[in-house]
């Protein structure tokens, strides 16, 4: 094969100098049609009779353009909720942000070329894979692409050059009539050390011949380091960065340390922690700490531990979850009115998903040993309050994440129940035993599915949070017990839009039973806390932003940062506390912070302050937090810490 200079040479020589020059050009160069058969747009294409019979509707004949897609990749699936957002590193080394399908696409063969940047994170590491938006016509299936990935757009050193083939999934129809797809491909594995490269695509093989184009998405909801990505296309130059994904993993992140405020109190051994860490704590009446890890402990199903601070602060082993039947892959804990731990747990009865082979899941509890404990450390028993018997019971990730004061226990559900789409269970003491109930069903429709949260608010009502809903991103609902039914209402429908954002997540409340969350912003580099004011005529919706930068003064206005809040919790007198994440790159220029910040509302408004602010540092500070009498602030991180895979962290007022 000749060399990637020579490749990328003929390509730029073919097109630019084809009318004066042709005797010039290589053997060797791609071959190009006449310049105005193939459009480097798809939106050219588009309007061009031999191109506009192919489509599905032709461009003029579309009156409600297709709305974009969210995402053609799940970012909760990296962290299995444990955080919001996700930093390339453990999965993908960069993300240039989601399909947008609806604004145009670049040509990626009949000798057209495009090439977008993407950077390496500290540590390096292997590109294992690509996946990007492709634009193809109605019937198409595109088979491979030329893949290069190069030190410079269009050649310059040439690190990898393979020809690449791809699986077309999750297309639908656009307003132009073409089918927007993802595309995605494994490579053979590429170390790359940190930094900035170019990835370039062109040589695209479809099924019938036709050109292919690749999403352009500007790098709206992009998370990586280095994005939004600069791009070209060898015939027009500078061009809107397109939508893909190098997977790979990056190598070991910078770490916080103790410093200041900020303590490890904790580092997770392997065999505690597993590979996906902690997942947050709780608090009990008298300040220990207690949570779960998703796997590790003895049997790797699962660890629950406990903090008691004595001279310092000493883990507790409590229980290694057993898996199967018992129970394992715990979803966090809340600690009960009788002080033992509660909380939601794969497991169980296999009588759920299809042929009924699947585990439904469980509620666990987990008590001290019945008899004096003679030594500091004692292990506690677990009893299984209740083992979800079908899918219409309920199954999915089961959440136990409210309790009142006469002992009952509330918790959702993410799919299952009597429509499918997720409930809302409640389990009452009944004759040493437990009662399961259902107040909710969700339907999938403008109520909502998929509920991840309830709390039991100070009017005795339900409140939480769920998926959907009339706009597809998001509700905050309500559930209002009357004559022994539950109703449900709609406090808020998130729009996804400017504004109003999407995913909310960590719904806390106040005294006065004001309602607070976290919420992702679509179309800003900010992050933002939702209030729901409780007023004598219902609530009232508002947002406000939480936000830093480290964004160079002299780059481009359109090169944005990106940022994400992990969690919140609230102290007795409203005062919120959360951390989030956030930075900027873009070529060689690049910043990353992690901060753990208050903020409270008082007569002149909102204000916000740092309780600590780490730059240049990757770490996942997700999973509950908790507050002590003191005004110390708890949480976990699943990366950093003595062994690289999670900490137990103090910040002190």
């Amino acid at each position: 094969m000749q060399s990637q200079a020579q490749h990328f040479t003929s390509v730029f020589r073919t097109i630019v100098l084809a009318a004066v020059s042709a005797l010039l050009i290589t053997a060797a160069a791609l071959p190009m049609p006449a310049q105005n058969s193939v459009p480097a747009t798809a939106r050219q294409a588009a309007i061009m009779p031999q191109f506009a019979g192919k489509l599905a509707h032709g461009a003029s004949r579309v009156s409600h353009p297709a709305q974009p897609r969210a995402s053609y990749k799940n970012p909760a699936a990296a962290f299995a909720r444990t955080g919001r957002g996700w930093m390339p590193q453990g999965g993908d080394l960069y993300d240039n942000g989601p399909i947008n399908g609806t604004t145009d696409a670049w040509t990626i063969n009949f000798g057209f070329v495009t090439s977008d940047t993407f950077v390496v994170p500290s540590g390096g590491g292997p590109a294992t894979g690509l996946s990007f938006g492709a634009w193809v016509f109605p019937g198409d299936l595109l088979q491979t692409v030329e893949v290069q990935i190069t030190s410079a757009e269009f050649g310059g050193t040439v690190y990898s050059d393979q020809v690449v083939s791809f699986t077309q999934s999750g297309c639908s129809g656009n307003q132009y009539g073409f089918n927007v797809c993802t595309e995605t491909g494994t490579l053979n594995p590429v170390n790359l050390a940190a930094g900035t490269y170019w990835v370039n695509l062109d040589n695209a093989v479809v099924n019938d011949g036709d050109p292919v184009y690749w999403d352009e998405n500007s790098g709206a909801g992009c998370t990586s380091s280095g994005c939004p990505s600069m791009a070209s296309e060898n015939s027009v130059g500078t061009i809107p960065s397109e939508a893909f994904t190098v997977e790979g993993n990056a190598g070991p992140p910078q770490c916080f340390t103790s410093q200041g405020n900020l303590q490890i109190i904790h580092s997770f051994t392997e065999q505690q922690a597993g590979p996906t860490g902690p997942s947050g704590v709780t608090i009990d009446k008298t300040g220990n700490l207690y949570g779960t890890t998703f796997s590790g402990g003895d049997n790797g199903a699962g660890f629950a531990f406990k903090l008691d601070r004595f001279a310092d602060w000493v883990l507790d082993p409590l229980f290694s979850f057993l898996g199967g039947n018992s129970g394992g892959s715990p979803f966090g804990a809340i600690v009960g009115p009788n002080g033992s731990l509660y909380g939601g747990a794969e497991g169980g009865i296999q009588n759920c998903g299809t042929g009924g082979s699947q585990y439904c899941g469980l509620v666990y509890n987990l008590t001290p040993q019945p008899t004096a404990c003679l030594t500091a450390l004692c292990s506690w028993t677990e009893n299984v309050p209740y083992r979800f018997i079908s899918d219409i019971d309920g199954t999915g990730a089961i959440n136990v994440s409210g309790s009142d004061q006469g002992g009952n226990l509330y918790g959702t559900t993410s799919t299952g129940g009597a429509l499918g789409d997720g409930t809302v269970f409640e389990l009452t003491p009944s004759g040493g035993g437990w009662t399961k109930s259902t107040p909710y069903n969700f339907t999938g429709g403008d109520d909502g599915g998929t509920p991840s949260q309830v709390l039991v608010g100070n009017d005795g009502n339900l409140y939480g949070l769920a998926s959907g809903g009339i706009f597809g991103a998001g509700v905050v609902f309500e559930l209002m017990p009357a004559g022994g039914q539950w109703t449900e209402s709609v406090l808020h429908a998130f729009s996804g839009q400017e504004g109003d954002g999407t995913d909310p997540g960590s719904l806390v409340q106040d005294s006065a039973g004001n309602l607070y969350g976290i919420v992702s912003l679509c179309c800003s580099p900010s992050a933002a806390i939702f209030v729901l004011e409780k007023t004598s005529s219902g609530f009232s919706f508002s947002e406000h932003i939480v936000g830093h930068s480290c964004m160079p003064a002299n780059l481009s206005p359109g090169a944005l940062p990106y940022e994400f809040l992990n969690n919140l919790t609230i102290d007795a007198a409203g005062e919120l506390y959360g951390t989030g994440y956030g930075g900027f790159g873009f070529g060689s220029q690049s910043c990353f912070y992690n901060y753990v910040f208050k903020a409270s509302n008082d007569s002149g408004g909102w204000h916000y302050q740092d309780l600590d602010f780490l730059l240049d540092t990757y770490f996942q500070a997700g999973g509950s937090l908790a507050l002590d009498t003191s005004g110390n602030l708890y949480g976990t991180t699943n990366d950093c810490g003595t062994n690289s895979v999670g900490t137990v962290w103090q910040v002190s007022p």
